[in-house]
């Protein structure tokens, strides 16, 4: 079967610089530098078919993030086989990011000093939506999410419920498979 999401063995560790305190450590790290491996995503794998719908917990520190980057070609895995639609994600062909979207709470892709509209219309353009799917799609996003009255209010001004509601239009719009 030919899954959606395929993880096998990811794993993505980081070589993070560890500096000694004070003026000494900051001295000696003008000539030699230590570094540590930090473990981000450590031998992990799952399969998600169409359909499903999962959730992705853990603790802070746990990886979900790294993952999700990794998944959406942000990141470069350590080791691991990745395949998203049959896509390998971080090759960043673009019929493949027109497929998936990712909504992460501190990334925004709103403009903050422009109405909400103003970059539903950016990526409508980007992703190449068509005119007919675009007002059936954002009709539908805005109806749902009951947001009407404030797409065409600067983005600055809206609470981060509002902001997050327009943040998940402006991803679905070009209706993603993933």
């Amino acid at each position: 079967m030919n899954h959606v999401i395929h993880l096998a063995h990811l794993k993505k560790y980081f070589k993070v610089y560890k500096k000694e305190p004070g003026l000494k450590g900051s001295l000696t790290s003008l000539w030699k530098r230590s570094y540590e491996e930090v473990k981000a995503v450590d031998d992990i794998s799952f399969d998600i078919d169409q359909g499903e719908i999962v959730g992705f917990i853990g603790q802070n520190g746990a990886g979900k993030t790294t993952t999700l980057k990794v998944l959406s070609g942000l990141l470069y895995p350590t080791e691991g086989e990745v395949s998203v639609l049959g896509h390998n994600p971080w090759d960043r062909k673009p019929e493949f990011q027109k497929q998936f979207a990712l909504v992460m709470g501190q990334k925004n892709q709103l403009w903050w000093d422009l109405p909400a509209m103003e970059s539903f219309l950016l990526n409508k353009a980007i992703y190449e939506v068509p005119d007919a799917q675009y007002k059936k799609t954002l009709k539908k996003l805005m109806d749902l999410l009951e947001v009407e009255n404030i797409v065409n209010i600067q983005v600055r001004k809206l609470s981060l419920g509002q902001r997050m509601k327009c943040e998940l239009i402006a991803a679905l719009l070009h209706n993603p498979k993933v």
